[in-house]
């Protein structure tokens, strides 16, 4: 594989055209707000070039990185240059947030409308209010959804492809979403009441169902006359191993230009071989907005360029510029609708809640996530929460629940809702000790890697050894079978005592993890049920800190790493 870095100097370029469009000059002072944009210029000659603009994994950060308005702002900036542009999502855009979660998404779709997308296609989070859900807001979309792979029972319930003519071209898109959904949303949705799977994704234990409907969709766009081909893709690094990773696509597949490409949140840029040994371009632009991605399709060169503008500052576009479009309207009105209740104050923390590894950046200066594969403080508080509330022996807590981190200081309900934006429910069981430590061993699995199903822990603790290769295995739906060999997981204590492999204790989580088989747990699968649903894991949370810590986070969660309930060597 090839990489290539992101133009700096393009960025800077294009965001200084784009802030004088906006503005009529550029801020001298970066602190001060800036002049109110000059009046949107008269659309000027189409020079025959095309601007393919595209998203992944908003997340509902409608305000964040770029916004709304600033995306608003460069489409409308390039169109006036002569550009034809079109405006594509990956998907994961209308859950993550207070907006998504308190309007179920209706605002996040309503949003998308304003702004004009010309398609989008379903990531795995679109379906965590309910695939009805999704579907009603597809259905209210002004947009298509296109998806290759998602069916009813064998029936596909969007078109896989759609072409769009554009500066005398035909441009196809088509749509893949991983089928790492079934268990990285919640398995239940796509089930019927006896539990049978009739929603799915072409999950196999080979790819090839996915490899072949990807290659059919793009086959059929092209006799259907498409000058190039776009794979819209929300399938991301790793995906079940490596069998339905962007890379296992491109290299079983032909006729593919370039892969947009969304749901591990990466910003690489790669060029890599087809299965005809031709150069096929991924890209994927990171999440909240932090980038923009984007294709330049030349009027007499074809596809020219492929690669990400990216916004690193703490403040938005919209905001530093003084952006003010109907874009950026319509989201100051939807997050002043929310405001009253998200920002009531109903706590106070002492230090840092960080899902983050407390000191390290990656490559590009941002945060490494580190709550789906190590302790951290925010992960031991959620795990408290749910123990206390359920009263239990344990309290596990997925680490792919724990979505954001909450800042020193004022603790407010929209810090809450971000943190736990699914809507999950608290439920105990009694499970063996046997069971618990299958569930332990599934949650290590990818370790050094992230798995949004490692087990963040209270009332136990646990040691892992990662140089021990991971034993567990899994059927098509990446549901866990058995754990063969060696296990990585050892010392694992109960109130400070050894976990006894026959004895019954009773464990407290969220529905997601224990009814539901989330992120392809089965391990406590036949466990008693003793409390099914009995609050909302927001409510839960804001009894625990407000009565239990007396509406102060402090002692006991003052190591952003945690206070050593999980060790783990390589």
């Amino acid at each position: 594989m090839r990489r290539f870095r992101i133009s700096c100097a393009a960025v800077l370029a294009l965001l200084l055209i784009i802030s004088v469009c906006a503005c009529g000059q550029v801020p001298s002072d970066r602190q001060n707000e800036a002049p109110a944009p000059a009046p949107a210029p008269a659309p000027a000659e189409k020079n025959g070039d095309i601007y393919i603009l595209y998203t992944s994994d908003v997340h509902c950060g409608v305000d964040r990185g770029f916004g709304y308005g600033g995306l608003m702002e460069l489409r409308n900036s390039l169109e006036a240059q002569g550009y034809t542009t079109i405006l594509v999502d990956n998907g994961d855009s209308i859950q993550g947030e207070s907006i998504g979660t308190l309007t179920r998404g209706e605002a996040m779709t309503e949003l998308m409308n304003i702004i004009g997308y010309d398609v989008a296609i379903p990531g795995n989070h679109e379906f965590d209010y309910g695939v009805d859900r999704f579907l009603e807001l597809a259905g209210k979309a002004k947009f298509p959804y296109i998806s290759c792979n998602f069916n009813k029972e064998g029936k596909l319930l969007f078109e896989p492809y759609t072409i769009i003519e554009a500066a005398g071209k035909k441009i196809a898109f088509v749509g893949v979403t991983t089928p790492e959904t079934i268990t990285t949303s919640t398995p239940t949705y796509f089930q019927d009441d006896d539990g049978n799977y009739i929603y799915g994704f072409l999950q196999d234990e080979t790819g090839e169902a996915l490899y072949k409907a990807v290659q059919d969709a793009v086959d059929s766009a092209r006799a259907a006359g498409a000058d190039h081909v776009y794979l819209l893709g929300h399938l991301g690094m790793f995906g079940y191993g490596t069998l339905w990773s962007y890379a296992e696509i491109i290299a079983n597949t032909n006729g593919i230009d370039v892969l947009l490409d969304g749901h591990s949140h990466d910003t690489e840029q790669v060029v890599m071989k087809n299965k005809d040994g031709e150069d096929v371009v991924r890209s994927a632009c990171g999440t909240k907005l932090s980038c923009i991605g984007y294709s330049l399709i030349s009027k007499d060169k074809g596809i020219v360029d492929t690669n990400i503008w990216s916004w690193p500052n703490s403040k938005s576009f919209p905001e530093l510029f003084g952006i003010e479009n109907e874009a950026s309207a319509a989201v100051d009105k939807a997050m002043d609708d929310l405001s009253e209740t998200l920002d009531k104050v109903i706590a106070r923390t002492n230090v840092l809640l960080t899902i983050n590894d407390p000191a390290e950046k990656d490559d590009s200066g941002s945060p490494i996530r580190m709550v789906r594969r190590a302790e951290t403080n925010l992960g031991d508080l959620c795990a408290d929460a749910f123990r206390a509330a359920g009263r239990a022996d344990i309290g596990i807590f997925g680490g792919g629940g724990v979505r954001t981190s909450v800042e020193k200081g004022d603790i407010t309900y929209g810090d809450l809702i971000n943190l736990f934006p699914f809507g999950n429910y608290l439920c105990v069981i009694e499970a063996t000790g046997q069971q618990i430590l299958d569930a332990l061993e599934w949650g290590v699995q990818k370790i050094p890697g992230e798995f949004g199903g490692f087990l963040q822990v209270s009332g136990m603790s646990y040691e892992v050894d990662a140089s021990v290769p991971s034993g567990c295995k899994s059927d098509e739906n990446n549901m866990q079978t058995v754990i063969e060999g060696p296990r990585r997981v050892s010392n694992v204590k109960v109130g400070g005592e050894p976990i006894d492999p026959q004895k019954l204790y009773t464990v407290a989580s969220t529905d997601y993890v224990l009814l539901s088989n989330g992120d392809g747990l089965t391990a406590f699968d036949g466990a008693k049920l003793l409390q099914d649903r009995v609050k909302l894991d927001v409510q839960l949370l804001i009894e625990y800190i407000t009565g239990d810590l007396a509406g102060e986070v402090g002692a006991g969660y003052l190591d952003l790493a945690g206070d050593g309930r999980i060790v783990i060597t390589q």
